[in-house]
């Protein structure tokens, strides 16, 4: 983006007195993130106030800062713009900065996957398109506006996760991006709590076609039955199912993984031979909706291929590490529900790679009433003629050793509620170079620190 500060109070309906009229080249809410030449928004809220650090901002280089028409005091001689809120300011600049953009837009929702399938969309594009994508959890309400006027007027396609734990959040995040493209990658259990039962998570999930353009399309997760009723009832919409089952448009008829990653057959739509360097049948899942755009925008299968070689998913999704020992650890502790955690456990049980399998698992959060349950269930996919050893992390997974411990021996089992370093201890008696370790759990439970000591 590159508007002038009149520019800018025009998006807004605002009237600016300016005895110049700087350029702004970026936005920013963080001063310890601020670029020289960006407009600044402070923020007001319980425990901290913005408007503190608009000084610092303009030591930094800010070229013009924000400020709201109550709050007192408003420093001399530096380009201001008053409004009456900072957040609906930076969305009303986002709508208008789109409106100008010939970007081809990309929406992607969904319980799990989102921000891989983000990933592996925004890949198997990059090397033939100008690309954007959400950088990090930029991904609500204000996330989203702060990627969109990010965005270089050049961009061909922006890629954007859209987040959300109630409902009217996703409709709101798509009616500001106008997706000609929109994903739902699945509907899991997180956000339970808020949303009360996992219907209600698919309503959530499926507002996404809201600011769908009107020759727009849907690529969603055929094998979820709780999505094709939304569907059916709306026979104008164009969608594309992809998954695991018969009935869907496109599907994955073969999966076979090594140490390098994912080899896969699919059927449908395209009938193909592909690979990507990233384990798990969730993850060859999620590449289906990537090479469904990919063929929607004219990508023929040699590029398709060409570029999932190259694919670099965010770190923590079933991320490769080869500990000191030779051992090799699954990093897919970003974060967890049960339909995250059975596939990644399900993809260690199937595996070939290594013989001797672990599993550590930490608390699932934000599952609501039913949490105890979620948790118990997992023991029904955990089965000690397959993993050697299992750890648990956090004081909700007391419940799920509550259901091993008559089905492994004391030195395959160990619970801890609260200090990482007893779960090193155990795995470093134990792993060697014929082992493969699972680590798995919500963002909360930072399981990725029991990873460190065994990494090179």
């Amino acid at each position: 983006m590159k508007k002038s500060l009149a520019e800018i109070a025009n998006w807004l309906g605002e009237d600016v007195f300016l005895e110049n009229n700087p350029l702004v080249t970026g936005v920013s809410i963080n001063t310890r993130t601020l670029q020289a030449g960006d407009l600044f928004i402070p923020f007001r809220g319980e425990n901290v106030n913005g408007h503190r650090f608009v000084q610092d901002a303009f030591d930094k280089g800010a070229a013009a800062s924000l400020w709201l028409k109550d709050e007192p005091n408003p420093p001399k001689d530096v380009p201001l713009l008053f409004v009456d809120s900072g957040e609906k300011a930076l969305q009303q600049m986002a709508v208008a900065y789109r409106k100008e953009l010939n970007a081809t837009f990309i929406g992607i929702t969904g319980s799990n996957g989102k921000t891989s399938t983000k990933d592996l969309v925004a890949g198997i594009l990059s090397p033939y398109f100008r690309v954007k994508k959400t950088e990090g959890n930029f991904n609500n309400e204000l996330g989203l506006p702060l990627t969109i006027l990010s965005l270089e007027e050049d961009t061909e396609f922006a890629v954007l996760e859209m987040g959300m734990s109630s409902f009217g959040e996703i409709e709101f995040l798509s009616r500001l991006a106008k997706p000609m493209y929109a994903v739902i990658t699945n509907i899991g259990e997180a956000h339970m709590q808020d949303l009360g039962s996992r219907e209600g998570i698919a309503k959530a999930k499926f507002e996404i076609i809201a600011g769908l353009q009107e020759k727009g399309k849907l690529f969603y997760d055929g094998d979820e039955p709780l999505l094709r009723p939304f569907v059916e009832n709306i026979p104008s919409l164009q969608s594309i199912s992809f998954g695991t089952e018969e009935a869907n448009d496109l599907r994955i008829a073969e999966v076979t993984f090594t140490e390098q990653g994912s080899k896969f057959h699919t059927d449908g739509f395209l009938n193909e031979e592909m690979s990507i360097p990233i384990l798990g049948e969730h993850q060859v899942k999620n590449t289906l909706a990537a090479l469904l755009i990919a063929k929607e925008v004219g990508l023929s299968s040699e590029q398709m291929r060409a570029a999932l070689k190259q694919i670099v998913l965010t770190d923590m999704r079933m991320q490769v590490i080869e500990a000191t020992n030779g051992a090799i650890f699954i990093n897919d502790a970003y974060n967890a529900a049960p339909t995250s955690m059975k596939a990644a456990i399900s993809f260690v049980e199937k595996s070939t790679i290594k013989s001797d399998k672990w599993l550590v698992l930490g608390d699932m959060l934000e599952l609501g009433e039913n949490e105890e349950l979620y948790h118990e269930e997992m023991s029904t996919f955990i089965s000690e003629q397959v993993f050697t050893g299992v750890c648990l992390f956090g004081p909700r997974m007391e419940w799920l050793y509550k259901k091993l411990v008559d089905q492994f021996k004391d030195e395959q089992l160990i619970w801890v509620e609260n200090e990482h370093e007893q779960i090193i201890s155990f795995l470093n008696e134990k792993i060697n170079e014929e082992s493969i370790v699972l680590v798995k759990g919500s963002r909360g439970m930072k399981l990725e620190r029991i990873i460190e000591p065994f990494q090179k």
